[in-house]
């Protein structure tokens, strides 16, 4: 790209001016003045003679970086196109806008200050034919200047000057203004980040036509709860809505402008979407954006690599690390790869794409090699508790619903339990004996722990945890424990359903056990009777009904070995 390139909308412009827009570059401003009176002429001149705005972008040096035809916003570097980007910092760059009509810069050229994290803006308004100076001399374009810079304050990002004269703005001492504001933003930058030793998160949803708001809330709640599981911690829930999502950065870009402000307002350093991106949009979003931006599988990847503790529970997360990750590199680096054929992808050996590529692909077919033989290691542990007549109920429900907690409760067990979600990723099986009140024998059954399920499970992870998953399927009877506390346990008990049924082998009896009753007012007590009055009603945690539960499952146990 040459050094020479003009920005912007260029239709309809004449070569000679284009010469001249080309000739800023070679103009230099002094390093401790803003702009030179010359300087701010010349690119008012040439904006009046070509009808249209121009943003000329210096640096530090007094060097012109980048000329561009259009407002600050229409021009704007991208923060990753930036020297340096950052919140303890300012750019690095300051732009000199010309300005057509007679007002005040407009919040957007404001906002596009402030995204690009500019040292400073100056906007000359101009006069579309020139004025003669009083005095006489040489005609000028200049009628009056705006000088605008960000402000490290909570309740102002920037501040605006009064109209000045170019003359003043000239004379202004920009290396004093400059390394007083970095001062002060550094200050700032510390003391936040003594503060905070986690990703500071903005979370970002789109709410569509089919989504009510109730299920949006609850689906924002629950991201909210994912972020800070994961270690995050959540400063902000912005939203739009739409028909559906924009193809190139899911939501609008006046919307991706409002994030990238509110992450540079409140310092994030990360922003969460509700849904799955792809990396194009990823790519979009972090250019226009500025700092890193992830998806919900993302979070949910990084949660379960957290909890892995097992050697099975860790070759299962990477498995799913890996193909998730695989057609993001495929996505992001398609213009880079040489193996396609045809013009341009001809030349000496591979790319580093390909070679990370292949690497990938041989891991994966090696780990899933691993999972099989877990797989079929886990297939021998159940066959051999079969041949024993040892029938199995396996726990499932919801991420947090309290099956830990429940298999504790029941065979004294000792499973680490939090209110955390996906507190327990590797299946537990633990033998219990139950008292029949119906015949003096005592029934013996294995209860197994599994994974926790969640809206929109990852098909990455059902596919990797598939060993783990096979516990539900070969269990003789399930037990669907439901957080009666949590607000939308409706729509909860609606996903593990839908989980099950999608399934390759259909799950055996289900006994739908309502938990945490303790934690719930009467009211919705009542109603969960009502809609399912064959369930039960316990407290784990305060080993209430437990006793009711032990013989519910000796009937179950009988019905599924009869079935």
């Amino acid at each position: 790209m040459s050094i020479e390139t003009i920005y912007g909308n260029l239709q309809g412009l004449k070569s000679n001016q284009l010469k001249q827009l080309q000739r800023l570059y070679h103009q230099r401003i002094p390093g401790d003045r803003i702009t030179s009176s010359e300087f701010a002429q010349r690119l008012a001149a040439i904006s009046s003679d070509i009808n249209q705005p121009i943003c000329a972008y210096i640096n530090r040096r007094g060097q012109v970086m980048r000329v561009g035809v259009g407002t600050v916003n229409q021009t704007r570097i991208a923060p990753l196109d930036l020297p340096r980007y950052g919140e303890g910092r300012l750019s690095g760059i300051r732009c000199i806008s010309t300005q057509l009509k007679d007002e005040l810069p407009s919040d957007a050229t404001l906002t596009a200050m402030a995204l690009q994290r500019l040292d400073a803006l100056v906007v000359l308004l101009t006069s579309s034919g020139g004025f003669e100076r009083r005095g006489g001399g040489a005609t000028g374009y200049v009628q009056q200047v705006f000088l605008a810079h960000l402000v490290p304050h909570p309740e102002a990002q920037w501040t605006l000057s009064p109209p000045l004269a170019l003359e003043a703005i000239a004379q202004h001492d920009f290396l004093d203004l400059v390394e007083g504001l970095e001062e002060e933003f550094q200050r700032e930058y510390v003391a936040r980040q003594v503060s905070a030793s986690q990703d500071r998160v903005v979370l970002v949803g789109m709410v569509t036509e089919k989504l009510s708001p109730q299920t949006f809330q609850n689906t924002m709640v629950e991201l909210g709860r994912l972020v800070e599981t994961a270690g995050g911690e959540v400063l902000e829930v912005m939203h739009q809505k739409r028909s559906r999502p924009h193809p190139q950065t899911v939501v609008g870009e006046g919307k991706v402008q409002e994030i990238a402000l509110m992450a540079q307002t409140l310092g994030a350093n990360l922003v969460v979407f509700d849904r799955d991106l792809s990396p194009m949009q990823v790519r979009n979003l972090e250019q226009r954006i500025g700092v890193r931006v992830v998806d919900r599988t993302e979070v949910i990847l990084d949660i379960f690599a957290q909890r892995a503790q097992t050697g099975a529970g860790k070759l299962q997360v990477e498995l799913a690390q890996l193909e998730y990750m695989m057609p993001r590199l495929t996505g992001r680096g398609q213009a880079m790869s040489r193996l396609g054929g045809g013009i341009g992808t001809r030349g000496p050996g591979e790319t580093k794409l390909e070679v990370e590529r292949r690497s990938i692909q041989k891991r994966i077919a090696r780990l899933q090699r691993e999972v099989d033989q877990l797989q079929a290691h886990r297939t021998r542990l159940r066959q051999r508790r079969h041949h024993n007549d040892m029938p199995t109920v396996a726990l499932v429900g919801y991420t947090n619903a309290g099956k830990s907690t429940l298999l504790n409760a029941l065979t004294n067990a000792e499973v680490y339990t939090a209110d955390q979600l996906f507190a327990t990723l590797d299946p537990t099986s633990r033998r219990v004996s139950v008292a029949d009140m119906d015949s003096v024998d005592n029934v013996q059954m294995v209860l197994t722990d599994t994974v926790g399920f969640i809206h929109e499970l990852p098909a990455s992870l059902m596919d990797a945890f598939r060993a783990t998953l096979e516990e539900v399927t070969d269990a003789d009877a399930l037990i669907h424990l439901v957080d009666l506390s949590h607000p939308a346990w409706e729509s909860q008990i609606r996903s593990v359903m839908k989980i099950l049924g999608d399934m390759p082998i259909t799950p055996g009896p289900i006994l739908l056990v309502f938990n945490k009753i303790d934690q719930v007012d009467s009211d919705t007590l009542a109603l969960a009777q009502s809609d399912y009055p064959t369930a039960l009603f316990i407290s784990a945690g305060d080993r209430l009904g437990l006793e009711t539960l032990r013989q519910r499952l000796v009937q179950l146990i009988r019905y599924a070995i009869a079935q």
